[in-house]
């Protein structure tokens, strides 16, 4: 189990205090505070309290531990087959043919030297797919080697490199405690308090990666506290007035004077700490709420602005910023099943990106979620509800590639109908889709291929119907032309796949390659030129296809652009922006034909995506791939691959279809075990 907090959030007023909290030698926590006011009165002993709330939190899952997962009898004979394979055959050929220049001395970073001792380790994954990417497109060894291996070689290199996941034993891979992202922690907030999900503005939007964020600046330490005030401001009546509802709902009825005021705090941290911590609160933790509680009335605070500071306490803390397990594992535990509690804020943070709602917590309180039955239940009433679009913001739009749509640069000249409505829409389309492929669990071929799409009046006019389609409601709207439908004839699509001014054949090329096929591509060489800087004379009168296969004359180029652009010009009547065309702006007729490797061929759009829909283990198990490291909050890695083989194995006895898939992700080893370290 591991933490990437760099730094926690700090408490204002007084003077700066700094703490540290150590594991396994790695700072975890950092607290400064400073002289700005905050709302609420904090003298440095409040300071040290709420300071504590924070390392108390950090202790209670920062438990070192070492994993040793134990081998597989299933994968014995593969494993030792495998390892024998390499030995024998692939030793040789890297020795033969790669490691001259991928050895001590590493060109591209690539040193399968360091992979003889151990082929197996998930630190040499990345090298082994773009080692096989390069030498299935014949990039690798290059045309000057001195060697260059025969096409039985080749083949034996590319099968073995298949056959890596069975040196992995079973294991759930490296559990990752994750900060909750802005829009999760918004969410919660709503969920926990009613406030609006827009207090979170302040905060920086996170990096896009793979789904996992877990760390925290000290500027957004600041923004996190100011938020705590916030709401708890928001929450509160003024000294003297009536309770609001909110306070009435968390902190009920004063104690009558002469009761244990204490113990009805007590009382209430347990209750605030069991919703915002998404699990029971141990005794130990709810000492430390008792103690900021107790500090509040010692500086003359009443008793609900001394629950006030209490809650603020339950704001900053790791328990609440972080999705944490409940309580501690045996000794001596290597792997071990997600505790209810941790696997309903899991399935709840995966599909709606906010806290688990009652009947989830139930289950939870009842240990029966944990139960096959129960869990897959629990994902298609999740999925049936509206904040399943959570889904899609999170995942889909990242696996899309959707993120950079709002800021695009377009040629304003060429371009001028590129509106911030116009781009809203087009976010819409694939959303609405997105959904409704989930929502009438279809097969995740129709993402390729599809007759209906969604489109309001400035969308439509992209698509040729403004005369059918009008007025800003987006609909859903049955297609006629087969060149659209599915996400490869989306604008939305099309246009972060283009130039500001011209549309790109290889940008496109490499999306349908990486994002639906799970292909990978290996970058370009370094000092390629682009196509702005070949000579203006000669490539006057050629279309863009044309001067792009001048580009590939060049022998370092052909091999990658020989699979990249006939799939790229296959959409190349699709401009910048996603409109219909018949020719470029030159005069020249676009031409869309292209072959792919097997000798298939294509003349537009429609036929290209017939082809791509006809692969439909490959879409299903690259989109397998990509939710299930978006749930785990990692890259994939050894066993993971076992453990998408036994998946698609499952889904596709379904018609591949997009809840079976959701469904088999959550009940998946990987999801519901972790491992202890």
């Amino acid at each position: 189990m591991r933490t990437a907090a760099e730094s926690g959030p700090y408490l204002n007023r007084g003077s700066t205090i700094r703490f540290s909290v150590w594991s396994a030698g790695e700072s975890l926590v950092t607290f400064p505070a400073d002289e700005e006011d905050t709302g609420i009165s904090m003298p440095r002993s409040v300071c040290r309290a709420l300071t504590a709330v924070f390392v108390a939190g950090f202790a209670a899952f920062a438990l070192p531990g070492q994993a040793q997962p134990a081998g597989e009898r299933d994968f014995a004979t593969l494993q030792v087959q495998s390892k024998k394979t390499f030995q024998d055959q692939v030793t040789p050929f890297l020795k033969n043919y790669c490691i001259k220049c991928h050895g001590s001395r590493p060109k591209g970073g690539i040193n399968f030297l360091a992979t003889l001792k151990d082929p197996g380790s998930p630190a040499f994954r990345h090298w082994w797919k773009q080692g096989f990417a390069n030498v299935r497109t014949h990039d690798m060894p290059p045309d000057d080697a001195d060697d260059q291996p025969t096409a039985e070689e080749r083949q034996m290199f590319l099968d073995w490199i298949g056959q890596i996941k069975f040196l992995s034993p079973k294991d759930p891979g490296q559990f990752v405690i994750r900060r909750l992202t802005k829009v999760e922690y918004g969410n919660t907030l709503h969920d926990l308090f009613g406030v609006d999900p827009s207090i979170t503005h302040e905060l920086p939007d996170e990096v896009v990666g793979q789904g996992y964020l877990n760390t925290l600046s000290a500027l957004q330490s600041e923004q996190y506290l100011g938020i705590a005030n916030a709401v708890v401001e928001r929450i509160l009546a003024p000294e003297g007035a009536p309770p609001t509802a909110v306070q009435q709902r968390l902190f009920g009825e004063p104690p009558v004077p002469g009761t244990d005021a204490r113990a009805a705090a007590r009382a209430v941290a347990r209750a605030l700490a069991r919703n915002a911590y998404r699990r029971p609160p141990s005794e130990a933790e709810l000492d430390v709420l008792v103690g900021v509680f107790d500090l509040g009335r010692e500086n003359q605070l009443g008793y609900a602005p001394a629950l006030g500071l209490m809650l603020k306490a339950i704001l900053v803390s790791p328990q609440f910023l972080y999705i944490t397990p409940a309580g501690e594992v045996p000794a001596g535990s290597k792997i071990v099943p997600l505790d209810d509690y941790q696997l309903a804020s899991r399935l709840s943070y995966l599909l709606w990106a906010t806290m688990p709602d009652a009947e989830l917590a139930a289950l939870a309180d009842g240990e029966k979620l944990h139960e096959p039955e129960n869990l897959r239940a629990q994902v298609k009433r999740l999925l049936q509800d509206s904040r399943s679009r959570a889904l899609f913001d999170g995942f889909g739009a990242q696996w899309l590639g959707l993120g950079d749509l709002e800021g695009k640069v377009f040629d304003t000249d060429k371009f001028p109908v590129m509106s911030a409505e116009l781009r809203a829409a087009m976010y819409e389309e694939p959303r609405l889709f997105f959904e409704s492929i989930v929502r009438e669990n279809r097969s995740v071929v129709a993402f390729v291929d599809s007759d209906y799409t969604y489109l309001n009046g400035p969308l439509a006019q992209l698509y040729g119907l403004e005369k059918t389609v009008t007025g800003p409601a987006m609909r859903k709207v049955t297609l006629t032309d087969a060149n659209r439908g599915g996400i490869l004839g989306m604008p939305a699509i099309l246009a972060v796949t283009s130039f500001p001014n011209r549309t790109s054949a290889v940008k496109r090329g490499v999306w349908v390659l990486e994002q639906v096929l799970g292909e990978h591509v290996p970058p370009a060489p370094p000092n390629v030129p682009a196509l702005e800087v070949q000579d203006g004379a000669k490539v006057a009168n050629l279309t863009l296809r044309q001067r792009t296969e001048l580009h590939r004359t060049d022998p370092t180029c052909a091999n990658c652009h020989s699979i990249l652009d006939p799939i790229g010009f296959g959409l190349e009547n699709f401009d910048a922006i996603g409109r219909w065309r018949d020719a470029e702006e030159s005069g020249g007729a676009i031409d869309a034909t292209g072959e792919l490797p097997g000798g298939k061929r294509f003349s537009s759009p429609k036929e290209l995506k017939a082809i791509i829909a006809g692969r439909e283990a490959d879409v299903a198990r690259n989109l397998t791939e990509k939710l299930l490291a978006y749930a785990l909050c990692r890259p994939l890695e050894g066993y993971d691959e076992i453990v998408v083989d036994r998946l698609m194995d499952t889904i596709a006895k379904d018609d591949y279809r997009m809840q079976t898939l959701i469904t088999e992700i959550v009940t998946s080893y990987p999801f519901t075990q972790r491992r202890i370290e």
